[in-house]
């Protein structure tokens, strides 16, 4: 511009400025004004619309994990009361059982309620009078209340199974109530409760700028980042939000998570802006450059010194442009490998909840066949249909065996890290392995564990690799003729390192190199996956899951290395 104005300065008043066509310049104006209204608008609207394109996968990936957080949370307190249906002590305690029998139930259950995370657990008799609960021993217990008006009373009389969410009539808290009958054959001998309450999910929810709801059936919110609006229908969605809809698996509920396009469209304003300032800056220097050659025509001489040094400024500018198309090129292809990795993270997402379902749907009807199996071969043990009887509840096990891992793979974790008691650990993993260890009459050889020693972790993943480790010593001393598993406790300052020791044939020199590599297994029915999500879990935890060198003839042992809870 400078050396423009100062060749301007010395050559002679232009007088040839009409050889110039005035319909070209007329066309130049109209080109100019046009390209500075299209170029802003089409930059504003593209990249708006890209802007909300990725705001909307990210609000359905959040969407996703919240509606699966809530399905995990569900489908634990379900199994709870599923298994207390089941309880003998349980329906010993229905059957006009002592005042004793009740307490000691009502102490199971407040044991039961403080490692699943419930608000209170509770034991009914037929007719809705309470006889044991969790806070028996609180002044605000349920002992002695009648909860016989309660649609969750009422409809476990009906079906095996209910669920509502409502007020507590003593605490006055909201929360869901699922509820189970307990049977002895068909004779119905009570209904177990547990109440699940939601503060601890709505709180961690509300983090996030996104308001969520969780409603029911009829519209009506029962779990909400905003407790105004908690028991009335689904508010609207707020102006310049973007709703998404997920069901909840296994209930009538939806989760709606609103996304502000605050974002998108700043983000699109700026953009648009950037582009008009660039447009017009090129104008300029285009109208800059016709003048400047017109008045070239007159000064040949200066013509030549501004056109190399205008054709420098083009040539530069046009490096400029190149390296900008290219930068703007690379970071389109990474925006379209993440969405690409986002599509296909949603796909593994969709196949986590299908694996799960599989499995659960699966185990209900196994369950079934096995207890019929295991029946048949009491009823008549050395009948003609004995070895069909045992080889359907070997096989059985079988595909329970592969259900566990697709649970396993499929499950969701809480997020909540903390302190974990080592031995209530211990103790849950022993209870959840029972049946197999009684079918395999394998003893069990435990360590002394100092009262309060806690690591840090989940309690139901750090479970899950413990159970994984003693299915494992199991299954690898089904032809042992002296079988035994050992669980030994070292301490390593401020690591606890708890080991898992059987008396199989051991590791293989082999099998070291893929033993922790997805799909790898030395067994038969195996699918390779446990050890790789036990050893994943452990290292969320700052721990980590290792097996010793083998020595051939003296069984395997590994090792989880876990952090001391402060």
């Amino acid at each position: 511009m400078c050396r423009v104005q100062q060749i301007n300065d010395i050559a002679p008043p232009a007088r040839d400025s009409q050889a110039v066509p005035r319909v070209a310049g007329w066309l130049l104006a109209v080109a100019a004004l046009a390209l500075l209204v299209v170029v802003p608008l089409a930059t504003y609207w593209g990249v708006r619309a890209g802007a909300l394109e990725g705001l909307r996968n990210e609000g359905l990936a959040a969407a996703q994990s919240r509606a699966l957080t809530l399905e995990s949370m569900l489908d634990r307190q379900r199994a709870v009361v599923a298994i207390l249906a089941d309880d003998d002590r349980v329906k010993d305690a229905l059957r006009a059982g002592t005042q004793q029998s009740r307490d000691e139930v009502s102490a199971k259950l407040e044991r039961l309620r403080s490692e699943t995370q419930s608000a209170v657990i509770y034991l009914m008799r037929g007719d809705g009078y309470t006889i044991a609960a969790s806070n028996w021993d609180q002044p605000d217990s349920f002992v002695g209340h009648d909860y016989s008006f309660r649609e969750y009373f009422r409809g476990a009389l009906v079906q095996p199974t209910a669920m509502e969410f409502a007020l507590g009539t003593v605490s006055g808290k909201p929360g869901l109530y699922l509820s189970h009958d307990v049977r002895d054959g068909d004779d119905l001998l009570g209904v177990v409760v547990v109440k699940v309450e939601f503060e601890a999910l709505e709180a961690a929810w509300s983090r996030s700028p996104n308001a969520t709801h969780v409603t029911e059936a009829d519209g009506r919110v029962i779990i909400t980042t905003q407790r105004q609006n908690r028991f009335k229908p689904r508010p609207p969605v707020a102006e310049g939000s973007l709703p998404i809809v997920l069901p909840v698996r296994g209930t009538s509920w939806h989760v709606t998570m609103q996304v502000p396009m605050r974002d998108a469209s700043q983000t699109a304003a700026y953009a648009a802006g950037a582009a008009g300032l660039a447009m017009a800056l090129l104008i300029a220097l285009a109208e800059q450059a016709r003048r400047s050659r017109g008045r070239a025509v007159r000064k040949a001489a200066a013509d030549r010194a501004y056109r190399a040094e205008l054709e420098q400024a083009v040539a530069e500018r046009t490096r400029d442009l190149s390296e900008e198309i290219r930068e703007r090129q690379a970071a389109q292809l990474r925006l379209s490998q993440m969405q690409a990795d986002l599509v296909q993270a949603n796909k593994l997402a969709t196949m986590g909840q299908i694996t799960a379902g599989v499995a659960h749907e699966i185990n209900q009807p196994l369950a079934t066949i096995r207890l019929l199996a295991e029946n048949g071969q009491a009823m008549d043990p050395g009948g003609p249909a004995g070895d069909n009887l045992a080889r359907i509840t070997r096989m059985t096990d079988r595909i329970g065996q592969i259900t566990d891992q697709l649970r396993g793979f499929a499950r969701k974790a809480t997020g909540q890290v903390g302190a974990v008691a080592l031995r209530d650990v211990i103790e849950t993993s022993l209870m959840l392995t029972a049946s197999r260890r009684k079918a395999s009459d394998i003893p069990v050889r435990l360590p002394d564990i100092p009262p309060g020693l806690a690591v840090v972790g989940e309690q139901v993943r750090v479970e899950q690799i413990l159970v994984n480790l003693l299915t494992n010593a199991f299954e690898a001393q089904e032809d042992v003729a002296d079988p035994w598993i050992r669980i030994g406790l070292e301490h390593r300052g401020d690591r606890v390192v708890l080991t898992v020791t059987d008396n199989g044939p051991g590791l293989q020199p082999g099998q070291m190199a893929q033993l922790f590599a997805p799909f790898a297994t030395g067994k038969a029915q195996g699918l390779g996956l446990g050890l790789v999500i036990s050893r994943d879990i452990a290292r969320d935890f700052g721990g980590e899951l290792s097996a010793d060198d083998p020595v051939s003839g003296q069984g395997a042992t590994f090792r989880l290395t876990l952090r001391k809870a402060a």
